[in-house]
């Protein structure tokens, strides 16, 4: 249990030597009794929401065995978190700062993170599309030639959608070769580009056209026309936003505990208020988590319009809704794959652990810094 998702209400976690002990009401006895015992020495991370109670002892015996705490309210805003005390790394922070301030060094990494997740767009795409043609040539009692199959990407299930036909689609069916082609003709423009402001535009039309085609794949139940957030308007970008809102959170915790600070980003410009660097690192695992999360809670019904509600404007999860996300959330995250780009069987966690590393070390040799590609 890497990961340990404490989200029923009003439940006390306290410390019993070497173990958290969570103790509630169990809705099958209608009892105040302990639910579950948990061994410290078997979690990496922690994830409460705001109405749980956990006592002193148990978070200090968390952050002391070097184990990060992310809060969240019970709509999935990220409150804030508890992180492990870490050397302070001063060089290496002067060094991020100087870097940060070096256009060439900001291009290149910026150039390199895009293309990461432009490259993935495509393939999610390219997946799906194949997919959907392979299910539709069993349907009329053909089969689809060996050179035309695609393996699925890293890490992740085949979603079901790619099989629906156009009826059972959410949206009418963009012309997924072309938008294919389309994406492919950037790569060259993009390695081009001279500034950070033309990358983050061939980021930002790319990403446009990608959930277009995306949200094709959906099932009719389920509309996408646009992303919103703050608030999320419908399940589906309610879904994206809290996948992309615990990833980011992540990502965070990474970056200190490898001596970087968060907040000094590149492509995303050094605000006030967020975590820059985190939102960077993150951009090439959102098609294949992110989205590729979102669609399968959709299309093999792991979610409904019952795991949702409607509070302040928007739409969030509900707490049903939190337990069964946060479930096949881990299950992703930690499912091991053979990857391609790294030469060897890992987990996206571990990618994203090692985009923080890699950062670290393209301080000193830029080129040490390679996003995550999917097969």
């Amino acid at each position: 249990m890497p990961t340990a998702c404490l989200n029923q209400p009003n439940i006390r976690v306290s410390l019993a030597g070497e173990r958290l002990e969570v103790h509630g009401r169990n809705e099958a006895t209608d009892r105040d009794e302990l639910l579950r015992e948990i061994p410290i020495r078997d979690l990496d991370r922690v994830i409460l929401s705001d109405s749980v109670h956990l006592t002193t002892p148990a978070l200090a015996a968390l952050l002391d065995r070097g184990i990060p705490l992310q809060v969240f309210s019970w709509s999935g805003r990220f409150l804030g978190s508890f992180l492990p005390a870490q050397n302070h790394h001063g060089l290496a922070r002067l060094r991020q700062y100087q870097r940060t301030l070096e256009p060439a060094f900001a291009l290149q990494i910026a150039g390199r993170i895009v293309t990461a997740k432009l490259y993935n767009q495509r393939r999610v795409l390219q997946r799906l599309h194949a997919s959907r043609e392979e299910a539709r040539n069993a349907e009329r009692g053909t089969r689809q030639p060996e050179s035309d199959r695609t393996s699925h990407p890293a890490g992740a299930t085949q979603p079901t959608p790619t099989g629906l036909a156009k009826s059972e689609t959410a949206n009418p069916q963009p012309e997924i070769p072309s938008t294919l082609a389309w994406l492919d003709g950037l790569f060259q423009p993009l390695r081009g580009a001279r500034s950070v402001d033309e990358v983050r535009g061939y980021e930002g039309a790319a990403t446009a056209r990608y959930f277009h085609a995306w949200a094709s794949f959906l099932p009719v139940d389920f509309p996408f026309e646009r992303r919103s957030t703050r608030p999320p308007l419908n399940p589906v970008n309610a879904c994206i936003s809290f996948a992309a809102t615990i990833l980011y959170n992540e990502s965070v915790a990474f970056a200190h505990a490898h001596g970087l600070d968060p907040a000094l980003g590149l492509l995303h410009s050094t605000e006030d208020g967020r975590w820059s660097l985190a939102l960077d690192l993150i951009e090439a695992f959102r098609p294949i988590l992110v989205e590729a999360l979102a669609l399968d809670l959709f299309s093999h019904q792991i979610l409904n319009a019952d795991h949702f509600e409607s509070r302040n404007g928007g739409v969030f999860l509900n707490e049903a809704g939190r337990k069964k996300f946060f479930l096949q959330y881990e299950r992703r995250m930690e499912r091991q794959f053979l990857s391609e780009s790294v030469g060897h069987r890992t987990t996206l966690r571990q990618q994203l652990e090692q985009q923080a590393v890699m950062f670290k070390a393209a301080l000193e040799e830029p080129g040490k810094f390679e996003p995550l590609l999917i097969n």
